[in-house]
């Protein structure tokens, strides 16, 4: 199975998970009611998917990165400091994941 025919079976599994567990989320009415735990189930999901999506992110900028590196080494301080400002913007993007992993827990 080619690389875009699994990014495009992971995506719509992940869509319709989310389309499952979102209405859960939001059809509680007001009052003390207790909590869903398929909020957690949720929240687990989505976290995991973006430290999946970070993760393999991170990584394919570090290996271009260093493949263009190895093929000019004076190259490196032009290639170093621009990678490591993708890393970090990457890296936020797992925060607000989490993020929102914990507001669909506690909102």
């Amino acid at each position: 199975m080619s690389l875009t025919k699994k990014i495009a079976l992971f995506a719509s599994s992940a869509a319709v998970l989310f389309f499952v567990f979102a209405p859960m989320a939001f059809a509680q009415d007001g009052g003390a009611a207790p909590v869903d735990p398929m909020r957690f189930v949720a929240a687990g999901i989505a976290i995991g998917f973006a430290a999946l999506g970070c993760g393999i992110g991170q990584g394919r900028a570090a290996a271009g990165a260093l493949e263009g590196i190895s093929r000019n080494p004076s190259a490196y301080s032009k290639i170093f400091t621009p990678m490591i400002i993708a890393l970090a913007l990457i890296e936020s993007l797992s925060i607000y994941a989490l993020l929102v992993s914990l507001l669909a827990i506690f909102a």
